[in-house]
C-alpha cells in the first residue's frame, strides 16, 4: 500500500447525484457534487446500497463536538456496489465486480497502525465523508451517492451469495461487533452476552452464535425475546429483573455492550468470571460511573473497539459469505431518507435501513 501525501493533487472530475444536508437543522435533499476521476490506484463504484447509521444522524445533525460537521454533507459508510472502472495499477478489482466500502477511505500507510492493519487507528485516517479531501479540497462525500472513487486498498470483495441490500450495514455495524469478539477469542463454548438487541446488537448475536459461542441477550423488552431466540440467542434476560440477573453471577467469558444510552456498567461487569472482559461500542454521552472493586477481586477487564482494520473486514465478509449472514434490513428509496431519521431515533426499525440507490436516477 502506498503512502499517501497529505496535499491537493491535480484530478480530473465528473458530476455525480447524492442526498446532502445543508446545514443541522435541515432536511437532506438531492444535489450534485463532484468526485475525482479514477487515478492509478483507484477503483471508481456505482453504488447500489447504502446503509443508515446512527452516526449519520449525529453528523448530519453536528452532535459529535469532537468531529464538527461541514456542510453540505454527504453521509453514508456502508456502501456497496459494483465496479465501473479502476486504474492502471489496481489488480485486485475489474470492472462488474462487487465491491464494498466501509467507513474509511484512506490512511498515511506507514504508521504502526497501518503497518498492522489497524488503520482504524491511524491518526492521518481519512473518513468516507466529511474529513478532508485531499484531492478536490473541501471534504468527503460518503454513500448517499450514485458513485464513488476509492483507493483500492480500501475497498472490499464482497462474496456473491448474499443479499447486497443486508450487506451493506456489515460495513459497519457488522465490523463493529465482530472485530472485537474475534479480538477477546469468542468460540465454540464459550459464554457470551450481548446487551442490547438493535443495529448493533442484532449483528452481535448473529455472530457469536455462528462463532459456537452460548449466547445470551440482555434487554429492557419482553417483547424482544422471541426475535433474540430468531437470531441465535439461547437465552433471553431482561436486564432490570434482579433475579435473573444475579443467576449468572460471574459466568459470562465475555460481554459486548452495544447500548447508546445511559445505563449501569457495574451490573454487567458482577456477571463476569474471573478474567473477563465486557467491550464497549455503544457511546453514552454522560460519562460511566465505575466501582472499582468489581474489576480488581476477578481480575476483570472493561475494554472499547472502533470498528476494525481493512483486513479483518474482508475476513468478516468472508465470513459472513461462508455463514449466510447479512443485517436484517428495511429498504427504503432516498427519497424516504428524512422519514428514516425520524425512526431512527425511535428506535423504529427492524434492525437496520439500507437505501436502494437506484431510486436517485429518478432525482
Amino acid at each position: 500500500m502506498s503512502t499517501t501525501q497529505f496535499t491537493s493533487e491535480s484530478r480530473g472530475q465528473y458530476s455525480a447525484k447524492g442526498y446532502s444536508a445543508a446545514s443541522a437543522t435541515s432536511q437532506l435533499a438531492p444535489m450534485v457534487i463532484s468526485r475525482r476521476e479514477p487515478g492509478d490506484h483507484d477503483v471508481q463504484i456505482e453504488i447500489l446500497f447504502c446503509g443508515i447509521c446512527h452516526s449519520d444522524l449525529h453528523q448530519v445533525r453536528n452532535e459529535w463536538s469532537v468531529m464538527p460537521t461541514v456542510y453540505p454533507c454527504i453521509p453514508g459508510h456502508e456502501i456497496v456496489g459494483r465496479v465501473t472502472k479502476v486504474g492502471s495499477a489496481v489488480t485486485k478489482f475489474k470492472p462488474g465486480d462487487l465491491a464494498a466500502v466501509g467507513c474509511l477511505v484512506d490512511s498515511d500507510g506507514s504508521c504502526p497502525d497501518c503497518q498492522t492493519g489497524l488503520e482504524q487507528f491511524c491518526s492521518h485516517l481519512t473518513l468516507t465523508y466529511n474529513s478532508p479531501d485531499i484531492y478536490l479540497g473541501g471534504v468527503t462525500y460518503g454513500g448517499y451517492s450514485e458513485s464513488i472513487v476509492v483507493k483500492d486498498h480500501f475497498v472490499l470483495h464482497v462474496p456473491p451469495n448474499l443479499n447486497l441490500a443486508g450487506v451493506a450495514p456489515l460495513l459497519c455495524a457488522g465490523i463493529t461487533t465482530y472485530s472485537p469478539l474475534r479480538h477477546w477469542g469468542v468460540t465454540n463454548g464459550k459464554k457470551v452476552g450481548v446487551v442490547g438487541l438493535g443495529g448493533l446488537g442484532h449483528m452481535a448475536v448473529k455472530f457469536a452464535h455462528a462463532l459456537g459461542a452460548y449466547v445470551i441477550v440482555f434487554t429492557t423488552s419482553e417483547n424482544k425475546k422471541d426475535d433474540a431466540i430468531r437470531l441465535g440467542a439461547d437465552e433471553v434476560i431482561i436486564s432490570h429483573n434482579k433475579d435473573q440477573m444475579k443467576k449468572h453471577t460471574r459466568s459470562f467469558d465475555f460481554i459486548l455492550d452495544t447500548v447508546s444510552a445511559e445505563h449501569d456498567l457495574n451490573t454487567y461487569i458482577q456477571l463476569l468470571r474471573r478474567d473477563g472482559n465486557i467491550t464497549l461500542v455503544g457511546a453514552p454521552d454522560k460519562p460511566y460511573a465505575l466501582s472499582a472493586f468489581g474489576l480488581l477481586f476477578q481480575r476483570r477487564s472493561i475494554s472499547g473497539s472502533l470498528i476494525g482494520g481493512l483486513t479483518e473486514t474482508q475476513k468478516m465478509l468472508d465470513f459472513c459469505g461462508k455463514h449466510n449472514i447479512t443485517a436484517d434490513v428495511e429498504v427504503i428509496p432516498i427519497q424516504k431518507v428524512n422519514e428514516a431519521y425520524d425512526r431512527l431515533l425511535k428506535s423504529d426499525v427492524k434492525y437496520r435501513f439500507s437505501i436502494d440507490m437506484a431510486s436517485l436516477k429518478s432525482e
